[in-house]
């Protein structure tokens, strides 16, 4: 199978404030497959979220290439959408007008849109909040709003950085198992950034692990769990291990 996404030798670099640079990533290769969910973790400060801004398009590699079905990425696709660590909702529009808001800037029909709105909100569950502004929302429902928001453009690709990250354990146990749903459903791709080790085994195909700045892939694991996810497999013996194994090749 031809991978929908492909990096080459990526080489990121920022320009220090003493005039010195900075090597964010180093020599970074990997691909995707179509319908794989790829987590990546490694210690703060790493480089995970530059990676994801260079796969969205939103940021230039210094050196290498980034691959969208075998054409070239060096700006934003509509193949591709992100969900950030912060839902980033504008307060004074509701929560369907936040959602529409790409199909908006694309100037799409406005009969079309609004189907399309109500449809991405039914699939996370907030239907009837669609009048309801940001500030009458929890922190878990302004994150399923920016969820919408990504899949209103019916991207191939959804980039996730650690966008539950902020929340409370049970709030962000729930919204994973919602997220698999979605994925599912919508027959995506999903990379994720994520800090939460279990949070990584329990989503992903494969799990990357980056290594301490300048960010190059120390370990890679397939998780060979189950899909869908039976009940309570984060308490299994099996889990327990890939996640023990991961946390060790996290050097901090």
């Amino acid at each position: 199978m031809q991978p929908i996404l492909q990096v080459e030798s990526l080489y990121k670099t920022f320009d220090s404030p003493n005039n010195g640079q900075l090597l964010a990533i180093a020599n970074i290769s990997f691909s995707v497959s179509p319908g794989e969910f790829l987590c990546i973790v490694g210690p703060s400060g790493s480089g995970k979220t530059t990676l994801l801004q260079i796969l969205a398009g939103l940021l230039p590699a210094t050196r290498g290439q980034v691959w969208l079905a075998g054409a070239p990425l060096t700006q934003p696709q509509p193949e591709i959408s992100i969900v950030f660590q912060k839902p980033n909702l504008m307060p004074w529009r509701t929560v369907l007008d936040n959602v529409l808001l790409p199909l908006q800037i694309q100037a799409a029909p406005a009969v079309e849109a609004q189907r399309q709105g109500q449809e991405v909100l039914a699939l996370v569950g907030l239907s009837e909040f669609a009048a309801a502004y940001p500030k009458q929302l929890s922190g878990g429902m302004e994150q399923r709003v920016a969820v919408a928001r990504a899949l209103i453009q019916q991207p191939q690709i959804l980039l996730l950085d650690e966008p539950f990250g902020a929340l409370d354990a049970l709030t962000r146990e729930r919204l994973n198992g919602e997220l698999l749903r979605l994925w599912q459903s919508r027959n995506l791709t999903a990379i994720m950034v994520t800090h939460n080790i279990r949070e990584a085994v329990f989503l992903a195909d494969r799990v990357l692990v980056l290594s301490p700045r300048p960010a190059t892939i120390s370990a890679e694991f397939a998780i060979n769990l189950p899909r869908p996810r039976p009940k309570g497999i984060e308490y299994s013996e099996e889990f327990g291990h890939l996640a023990y194994e991961i946390r060790q090749a996290i050097k901090d």
